[in-house]
């Protein structure tokens, strides 16, 4: 970890936040907020538990702890795409997720990647189908500004026991998955250690069930015929 990520981390999880501003896309409420602490300033976004807008298939006020579910498996995958995410008790709203904010061009997503970056998402291919996520939208996928480096964001709805799929990432399907993204998809005993706080019994070992089929197919899936596979809206 650098220094500077141990600062964003640090700052994340005990410092004082204030509210900023609040993103008036998407249905949830969701906020962007100025962390202090020991004398820096770190921006970040907070989602608040209870402006989570009900789903029917998710169940209620779990959407912020499913985002932390996401940074966690990101990094025990060791692909560390999921900007640093915290859950904290302490909210101007109440609890809620807290997640550093990257600096990016949101005129440039998934739809107008370059070949070459597009080359690049075969780990959020795959985190997506661990995760199960039902919502990567071409604006959830980014390259921060000044690194270059690639991002996913916005997992609210993800980790389902039943497959909810839906992306709009399908460039590599029924290529081969590169042997280094699938190593670690055969050590999981760690897991459910690691999401026991953020997702249900039921949740995680879906996961591990998902995980040792990709490691039985090691080829990226199709699209399931019969149900949808794309987010709506796409971006």
């Amino acid at each position: 970890m650098t220094e500077s990520s141990n600062k964003i981390q640090n700052a994340l999880t005990h410092g004082q936040y204030e509210l900023k501003g609040q993103f008036m896309l998407g249905s949830n409420y969701t906020f962007f907020v100025d962390v202090e602490y020991e004398g820096e300033e770190f921006k970040a976004v907070y989602k608040p538990t209870k402006g989570e807008q009900p789903l029917w298939d998710f169940p209620e006020y779990t959407l912020a702890l499913r985002e932390v579910a996401a940074y966690r498996l990101s990094e025990a995958l060791g692909l560390h795409i999921v900007p640093f995410t915290t859950y904290r008790d302490d909210g101007p709203y109440g609890p809620g997720s807290l997640q550093q904010y990257v600096e990016y061009d949101i005129e440039h997503h998934y739809f107008n990647f370059t070949s070459e970056e597009k080359q690049e998402l075969r780990p959020v291919v795959l985190f997506d189908l661990l995760a199960n996520n039902a919502d990567r939208k071409g604006s959830h996928v980014f390259f921060e500004e000044e690194t270059h480096k690639l991002f996913a964001i916005d997992h609210g709805i993800c980790f389902h026991e039943d497959d909810k799929l839906r992306t709009v990432i399908w460039d590599f399907a029924a290529q081969k998955i590169p042997t280094e993204l699938l190593a670690p998809l055969s050590q999981t005993d760690s897991w459910p250690g690691l999401l026991e706080d953020y997702l249900n019994p039921n949740e995680i070992a879906a996961l591990l069930i998902r995980a040792e089929r990709l490691c039985t197919a090691k080829v990226f899936p199709r699209p399931l015929q019969g149900r949808r596979a794309y987010p709506y809206p796409p971006v």
